[in-house]
This record gives structure tokens, sequence and C-alpha cells, in this order.
């Protein structure tokens, strides 16, 4: 396969992930103000749904920032750090939106006859967007064709 073929698939792959990404999010997160919601409250269907449009995002700012990088270049250890404290990020903001489903963090509002979204819960899809974010910079930031990290700066050279 040529070169230019695969940044031609690598560009098209980026552009689906984003606009899947995208459209699962908007659709779980506006599904009320669309009446697409067919029970009360955010349920385990829209949650599912914009897990997957987390993870489509995720996905296509890895590839992005990836095809940013020099091809011929090693990965440094701050690179490896963003990855994989991207994929953890992910993980929890998967076992936060999904607590109610495990049996973990359910609770019932009198009056309402199945679990809810909560604010622990929430607050857990933040921290793991938090986390994503962190990670891709860290990866972003990793050295590429540079012979330093544009993190040391945290480094002193004096000491």
């Amino acid at each position: 396969m040529s070169q230019k073929r695969v940044v031609q698939l690598r560009a098209a792959s980026i552009v689906v992930l984003l606009v899947i990404g995208l459209a699962f999010s908007g659709l779980a997160l506006a599904a009320e103000l669309l009446g697409l919601d067919i029970t009360p409250g955010f349920g385990m269907v829209q949650m599912f749904q914009l897990l997957i449009g987390i993870t489509c995002l995720t996905l296509a700012a890895y590839l992005y920032l990836n095809s940013l990088r020099p091809k011929d270049t090693a990965r440094s250890l701050q690179a490896d750090i963003g990855v994989r404290l991207a994929a953890t990020g992910l993980v929890f903001a998967y076992v936060c939106g999904l607590s109610d489903l495990m049996g973990i963090g359910t609770h019932i509002e009198p009056g309402f006859e199945r679990p809810f979204v909560g604010p622990l819960q929430l607050g857990g899809l933040l921290l793991g967007g938090i986390t994503i974010t962190i990670g891709l910079l860290l990866y972003h930031t990793s050295r590429g064709i540079r012979e330093n990290s544009s993190m040391e700066f945290i480094i002193q050279k004096d000491r």
C-alpha cells in the first residue's frame, strides 16, 4: 500500500470517528430535546451511547496526534504514559457511566421507578474526561523529533 493511500485512509478514519463520536454524544445528551427519550431521565442506552461517542472521539484525537508525529521516531516514556493515562481515563469513564448497570452507586429516588444518573456518576465521567485530556496532552507534548521533552522545564538543570 502506498504512503499516500495510508495517509488518505488515516484521514478518512479520523473524520469518520469524529463524526460518529459527535453524533453519538450529541444524540445521547440531547435526546430529551429531540424527543427521542423513551423513558424519563438519562437511561442506560443513552449512557452507553455517550460512552461510545467518547470512545470514538478519543480514538480520533489519538489518531490525529499520532499523524502529527514523524514516522521514524521512537516513542518516549512521556508518550507511553500519555497513551496509558488516556486509556485509563476511558476505562474510568466506562466504570462510572455503567455503575448502575454493575450495581454499584445505584440510588433510587422516591417516586422514580428506576436508578438515575447522580452527581457522583457525573463527577466520575468528568474526571474520566479530564484524565483522557491530560493523557492526550502528554502524548502530544512528548519529544517527537526533538532531543528533549517539551516538559523539560519541570527538571531543573542547576541541581
